[in-house]
């Protein structure tokens, strides 16, 4: 089963600028070594929500809007695309994503298998 572990951020990027440089350099070793994981086959951080540009189609005609479509505490901030035996395998290694423990949340969420 393939399964994207969504990262929201939230207080986290604030928890990891108040860390030493050693701690810092530590928590981007565990990102670094989640993405090197079996099962994992991609995954990249994104640039913040106020940087994304929404679109919408309405009557034929294409709009934008920038930022998100709505106000959000939670952001989307980066993402692993995983693929794994079971939801509990995919629990266990959204767990070590050290957002989870800094006041981030982990989605995980399956796929549709084609």
């Amino acid at each position: 089963m393939r399964y994207i572990l969504q990262i929201y951020s939230n207080s986290a990027p604030e928890q990891f600028a108040t860390l030493s440089e050693e701690q810092q350099q530590a928590v981007l070793s565990e990102y670094f070594a989640i993405s090197q994981a079996p099962g994992v086959t991609g995954g990249d951080q994104l640039q913040p929500a106020t940087t994304a540009t929404t679109v919408r189609v309405e009557d034929g005609r294409t709009l934008t809007t920038d930022g998100p479509f709505a106000e959000t505490k939670e952001a989307l901030g980066g993402y692993y695309l995983l693929e794994a035996d079971d939801l509990d395998a995919a629990i266990e290694l959204a767990a070590r994503i050290p957002a989870a423990r800094m006041g981030g949340a982990i989605e995980v969420r399956p796929l549709v298998e084609r």
